[in-house]
């Protein structure tokens, strides 16, 4: 599978423009976000179409030989890992070697002897785990330090139990911990290291040769090096072997490499029919937006985010799932780690992501991110797709016009679900008709409805004085019926 064509973008995607068109002010984004915050080096990337549309290296990738950051520099990407965790599970979910809803401790056995905060805590599960809400406290920066910890240290960690900040499932709360616990739960049912079954299972048939979990092993003069900054000087932090913890965050990759990934993860949308030969089903990467309902007020990590239009944030399986008023679905998540800040943000709907990755403590780059993303959306580059149109709503659109220029429902004899006559009569219906044609004067009536699913639509007509708009919603019936037509008036100002 290693010659996996996901490179080939479906024909509907196509979008509008390409983001090296605005390069300049990409460039002046990311040099003033560097400056502002001591970034010795950084890359950022836009997948679209299937493939790293547009990449931007600044800086250097360590401070000493001074060379410069490429496409192909290793980074560690920290928390983003927790992704391929997540994916991973569900894999072997998939593959009937567990159930999100099985106990934790049905495949880590240290934690069988874990004494709960109460008496009615329920066992942690493994949905519990992915989508931190297993009881465990926030752990960063704590966690970050265990990724040199050794297998041996961490089963005697696990068997001495450890303390709850509350019980089990009652809310969202990040934790370290519970990714680090994942990867225990991959590695006894495989019977071989968590690392493994990444590297074989995903990154080799994404061609993601360069990537992997044993930095010492990678080329030095490949990697970022990674530094804080502190008493306005650069200090270099020792790089940390693979160990334990490595599921929550230990991946190291670049920006070529993992641009392969997040093709991979947007080609899962939409749904359509056709060939599946991913590393996994597309139906099981759309559930990494599945996960908590402690949904919280979000606000965009742009500049000036607090004083744009607010949305919701959960936590899905490894992504932060944020419902946002303008790019619909996102899923985004950094990576804060010593030495090392990352940020990607998908947008499903949009068939693109944007990524960046640093090489500095906890740089997490989110907001130049969010802040190209909202230049390239607004040039044009990032465009929503376009819900098709069914015949079925195609149909019954035809009805709701013949419906507003007839003045009666005449045209949807037979046609319409049992509520409808109940709802409102065709009396009424002749009235309300007449009564808001007066409101509105001529209306231009062939602009087409906007579907937003196969049963429903939407459309807006332009008239006289204001505007109509419109709502068609079918019935879940066979044959399909009409179970609901709106024509609202709106004045003009």
């Amino acid at each position: 599978m290693a010659s996996l064509a996901l490179g080939t973008p479906l024909p509907a995607l196509a979008q509008s423009s390409d983001p090296a068109s605005f390069d300049p002010e990409i460039t002046t984004i990311l040099k003033n976000w560097m400056a502002e915050n001591h970034i010795p080096g950084m890359v950022f990337g836009v997948v679209k179409d299937g493939r790293l549309a547009y990449v931007k290296t600044e800086g250097v990738q360590d401070l000493v030989q001074k060379r410069p950051v490429t496409p192909d520099t290793l980074f560690r990407i920290a928390s983003m890992t927790k992704a391929f965790t997540a994916l991973s599970i569900l894999k072997l979910r998939d593959e009937g070697k567990l159930a999100l809803d099985d106990p934790a401790d049905r495949y880590v056995p240290e934690l069988r002897g874990w004494t709960y905060p109460t008496t009615d805590s329920p066992r942690i599960t493994i949905r519990d785990l992915l989508t931190h809400s297993a009881g465990f406290v926030t752990d960063d920066p704590w966690g970050d330090r265990q990724q040199v910890l050794s297998q041996t240290a961490f089963t005697a960690l696990l068997r001495a139990g450890v303390p709850f900040t509350r019980a089990p499932e009652m809310r969202h709360e990040y934790a370290n911990l519970g990714y680090a616990i994942l990867g225990r739960v991959i590695a006894n049912i495989t019977k071989a290291p968590y690392r493994s079954f990444v590297e074989q299972r995903l990154l080799t048939p994404l061609g993601m040769t360069a990537s992997g979990f044993d930095v010492l092993a990678h080329p030095k003069d490949k990697r970022a090096i990674g530094y804080r900054w502190e008493n306005d000087a650069w200090a270099e932090e020792p790089t940390m072997k693979d160990g334990a913890f490595n599921a929550m965050g230990g991946l190291e990759t670049s920006a070529t490499d993992y641009a392969k990934w997040l093709s991979f993860i947007t080609s899962a949308w939409p749904p359509r029919d056709g060939e599946d030969t991913g590393p996994a089903k597309r139906a099981t990467v759309r559930q990494i937006m599945r996960g908590a309902n402690n949904a919280n007020v979000f606000h965009r990590y742009a500049t000036g985010g607090d004083k744009q239009c607010p949305g919701a944030l959960a936590y899905g399986m490894g992504w932060r799932v944020i419902t946002d008023c303008d790019y619909g679905t996102v899923l985004a998540h950094g990576g804060g780690y010593p030495g090392y800040g990352s940020h990607v943000m998908v947008l499903p709907e949009y068939g693109a992501a944007l990524f960046a990755l640093t090489n500095r403590t906890y740089s997490g780059p989110s907001q130049p991110v969010w802040d190209i993303a909202a230049l390239l959306t607004a040039k044009g580059v990032l465009v929503k797709r376009v819900e098709p149109v069914s015949a079925d709503l195609a149909s019954f659109y035809t009805a709701a016009q013949t419906v507003w220029t007839s003045g009666t429902i005449d045209a949807l004899q037979g046609r319409v679900a049992m509520n409808f006559p109940m709802d409102r009569t065709a009396v009424n219906w002749a009235r309300v008709l007449a009564e808001t044609k007066a409101k509105s004067g001529m209306c231009e009536t062939s602009a087409p409805i906007a579907a937003d699913g196969a049963l429903s639509g939407t459309f807006t007509w332009k008239c006289e004085k204001g505007s109509i708009e419109g709502t068609v919603l079918l019935a879940p019936t066979k044959p399909i019926t009409l179970q609901s037509l709106g024509y609202a008036f709106e004045g003009k100002d």
